[in-house]
């Protein structure tokens, strides 16, 4: 007897497209049910039903019409699948009432129908199954419990189990009728003498998708993760569970991915119950979402739990209450508290347990972002909440998004863990004369003996990009990959590499241009060290040619006071000076050690500095950060001791082992965007400063380039030493 039912319904299902073992890949409509009763107490067979149904695409591929003898005038005439299902339900009710019984579950040959075909048209047609489509038995499974002899479960097929059995294959032609009645002929044998089997293998179907938590030490299996990519921006787990309608996600399943600005970047991982389900689900690429096609790819376990883990026990006993709605909320004060919101939200949407249900996004010092994350106890009072997007809070209007127990655990991962990589070198322990390059960076040249990558997955890593290099791997100088990091310290997409000679980065150049690297294509440019210097600081290179950075663009010329010092011997080159925080290659392991003064940054006066200030920072440079303790780009020359003492007023400062030097340039950050030059001499009085018609030459030049370059946040003042 089957689990819990006394009567078997054998189902079979076919669709306007590809039907067998790619049934449901193609997003085509059922057109034809086929069902049989078998009554396994008595071992009785009911009537065959055979019942067309009408698309809503009236289209069939020719090899639909070839494999099931249709036309398009059989199914104009048929009814729709709503339709169909109530008088599906209706006979096999009343068959089933007449024999005496009082249940019955479905048994198909694949899940297929089921899972691919059945369950995805009615959801996306809005359309309520009854019950006992939400179970079933699997024959293949159930005969290779009987049979395992028999074969594995997967090359199973109707007439190699009809053959096993010793059953003479079904003699019927048409479609549904042959398949249901070989079903019948297996149910029967493998019920009777010397088998008597039992049907045991229920399958089932989630009703509705569970939210949950994950956290960073549970295992996942990558065998049953996917990527889905091209979702809408708006989308919500629940949104994402409706696409891979009939296949099981596992609890918490469901992490969307946030981009560098913590927005939604249209792509998400699923995980699945099983790798059945994940095969499944691949099935499902480029299926529609509305009007956009979502792209499906394999994923790994690693990279769920790097989006979905968590570790924060503030986090997990947010999420700790079960079945709840969270919204988002993004744009809030700085200084909203939780009554606050509360009040904006209204009556009409109550937080669960009030402010309890209320989750403040902070940094780990304790400053706000501007997010939040609320629950709701049911979809109405999150409705309500959702009205309210974009309506006023103070004085800043409040964006209110669906969201999930992973998003959740994203974004407060990216907020309150470490940066990949430090926004700015280890302050300089003792003087020294002038940053040289990395031992492994060669000064910058003409020679086109590199290669830049560009179009890299953001997860690719040094291990992928040797991968995609191949059999060209070996001719890589030793420790020749680079990869360039943006403005929060993150891959950016591109990266560098020195190979042993320029024939070497041509022949890499023609043969690896966009090669797929994880599903993407990576453009490969052959370039010098020189043009690796420029596209770091700004400019583009591609087939096309070179084009300079911002900062290598006509400008004003630089005051004439700088050609009054003398040029030192060493000289920075734009390679030394930029590429050590941009580029994540090995470097030797530098102590530092944190002083109670302020650390500075020094400009050396040489006209080719001034130059480089007006790098384009905004293109791969990692914002510095804004207070004044942190602000240490270039080790410090031996000098400058009137400008160590106006920008630190504290008295260990008066201690700094600096040495006067014949002139200096000091960094100001956090101006506001009204200062004048009178502002900032007085803020300056009492020490040596050059006239203010050079600080204003100065200041005036800068400020064009800042506005230029869309540099807001900072502003470059230089201050000579009479």
């Amino acid at each position: 007897m089957a689990s819990h039912s006394d009567t078997l319904v054998v189902f079979f299902g076919a669709t306007a497209g590809a039907n067998g073992g790619k049934l449901g890949s193609d997003e085509r409509e059922i057109i034809l049910l086929v069902w049989q009763i078998v009554d396994l107490h008595e071992k009785k067979v009911g009537k065959l039903h055979r019942c067309l149904v009408k698309p809503d695409t009236l289209e069939l591929t020719d090899q639909c019409k070839e494999e099931t003898g249709l036309t398009l005038d059989d199914l104009i005439k048929a009814e729709p699948l709503d339709k169909a299902l109530q008088q599906f339900q209706q006979t096999v009710s009343s068959e089933v009432k007449c024999l005496g019984r009082s249940s019955y579950m479905l048994c198909v040959n694949s899940p297929l129908i089921i899972r691919q075909a059945l369950h995805p048209e009615a959801s996306k047609k809005n359309l309520v199954l009854p019950e006992c489509f939400f179970s079933f038995m699997d024959m293949t499974k159930d005969f290779h419990k009987c049979c395992p002899n028999a074969g594995p479960v997967q090359k199973l097929t109707l007439p190699s189990m009809l053959e096993f059995v010793g059953l003479p294959a079904e003699s019927e032609q048409l479609m549904g009728v042959k398949e249901v009645r070989s079903m019948v002929q297996l149910t029967l044998c493998i019920l009777a003498e010397p088998h008597n089997h039992t049907f045991s293998c229920v399958e089932t179907v989630k009703y509705k998708f569970d939210s949950g938590t994950c956290s960073k030490t549970e295992p996942v299996d990558s065998e049953t993760v996917i990527r889905a990519r091209g979702l809408p921006w708006q989308s919500s787990d629940q949104d994402i569970a409706r696409f891979f309608k009939g296949l099981n996600i596992a609890k918490g399943g469901v992490a969307l991915c946030l981009n560098a600005q913590g927005r939604r970047n249209g792509e998400a991982l699923v995980r699945f119950i099983n790798s059945e389900h994940r095969d499944l689900a691949l099935e499902r690429h480029k299926h529609h979402m509305g009007s956009r096609y979502i792209e499906v790819y394999k994923a790994t376990g690693e990279e769920f739990l790097k989006i979905a883990g968590g570790t924060s026990n503030e986090v997990a006993q947010f999420l700790s209450k079960e079945n709840q709605v969270i919204v988002r909320m993004r744009g809030l004060p700085f200084t909203a508290t939780h009554q606050e919101v509360l009040a904006f939200l209204g009556p009409e949407s109550p937080v669960t347990d009030g402010a309890e249900g209320l989750l403040f996004v902070k940094y780990p010092d304790g400053r706000p972002t501007g997010d939040a994350f609320v629950l709701f106890s049911c979809e109405e009072y999150a409705q309500n909440a959702l009205k309210r997007h974009k309506q006023i809070l103070g004085k800043r209007y409040i964006e209110l998004f669906r969201s999930t127990a992973a998003e959740v655990q994203q974004v407060l991962n990216r907020y309150m863990s470490t940066p990949l990589i430090s926004t700015l070198p280890p302050s300089p322990i003792v003087p020294v004369p002038v940053l040289a390059s990395p031992s492994f960076l060669s000064s910058a040249s003409s020679t086109r003996d590199c290669v830049r990558l560009r179009g890299l997955p953001y997860t690719a890593g040094i291990e992928d990009i040797l991968e995609f290099m191949g059999e060209h791997t070996v001719d890589i100088k030793p420790h020749g990959v680079h990869m360039v990091l943006n403005q929060q310290g993150r891959p950016s997409g591109d990266a560098f590499i020195q190979m042993k000679s320029p024939d070497r980065a041509f022949m890499v150049s023609q043969k690896c241009h966009k090669k797929t690297m994880k599903d993407r294509y990576v453009e490969v440019f052959q370039c010098s060290t020189e043009e690796m210097s420029i596209v770091l600081m700004g400019g583009t290179l591609n087939r096309s040619g070179l084009s300079p950075p911002p900062c290598k663009l006509p400008c004003l010329s630089p005051p004439t006071a700088y050609t009054a010092f003398p040029t030192p011997p060493a000289l920075l080159s734009e390679a030394a000076l930029y590429q050590p925080p941009l580029l994540a290659a090995p470097r030797p392991h530098q102590t530092t050690t944190h002083s109670p003064a302020h650390a500075l940054a020094y400009y050396p006066p040489q006209p080719h500095l001034y130059m480089n200030m007006n790098m384009n920072y905004t293109a791969y440079y990692p914002s510095p950060p804004v207070s004044p303790s942190t602000v240490s780009y270039f080790a410090a020359p031996p000098g400058a001791v009137a400008a160590a003492v106006a920008a630190q007023p504290h008295p260990a400062a008066a201690a700094s082992p600096v040495l006067p030097q014949p002139g200096a340039l000091v960094r100001m950050q956090g101006l506001p965007y009204n200062t004048g030059v009178k502002d900032i001499l007085s803020f300056f009085q009492g020490y040596q400063v050059s006239t203010s018609e050079d600080l204003e030459d100065a200041m005036y030049q800068l400020i064009d380039v800042c506005r230029d370059e869309a540099v807001t946040q900072s502003l470059y003042i230089t201050h000579l030493i009479m």
